[in-house]
């Protein structure tokens, strides 16, 4: 079977029709909480959630493509992602230049998401 992973998932209850802005909702990875939302996009075949670690990852930045959403909790402002924290600091690194329009780049990044899961 093959993940789409630059689309929601059906059952993370981010519909495509949905506009809500997750900016600022709080990221859950499976083992815990790993920052804040600072940008994302529901561009079909290409949404994804840019996560602000904070001091977790010292200021640095993760690109999480959507399909390692497994839940939205629009109530409590959360977004969990079925990922461990240890895989998502050895994720490729975030590059905001280049994370707009590079296929190259998304399929590294989607490359390692699609290996890495739990």
């Amino acid at each position: 079977m093959t993940e789409n992973l630059w689309g929601y998932r059906e059952t993370s209850g981010r519909l495509a029709a949905d506009t809500t802005d997750l900016t600022g909702y709080k990221v859950e990875a499976s083992d815990g909480s790993i920052g804040k939302v600072d940008k994302h996009s529901d561009e079909v075949g290409s949404a994804y959630i840019v996560v602000d670690t904070g001091p977790w990852i010292f200021g640095k930045e993760v690109l999480l493509p959507a399909g390692t959403v497994s839940r939205v909790d629009a109530d409590d402002k959360k977004i969990f992602v079925d990922r461990t924290k240890e895989q998502i600091k050895n994720a490729p690194e975030f590059d905001k230049d280049k994370h707009l329009g590079n296929a190259d780049y998304h399929q590294q990044v989607g490359g390692y998401y699609g290996q890495n899961r739990l």
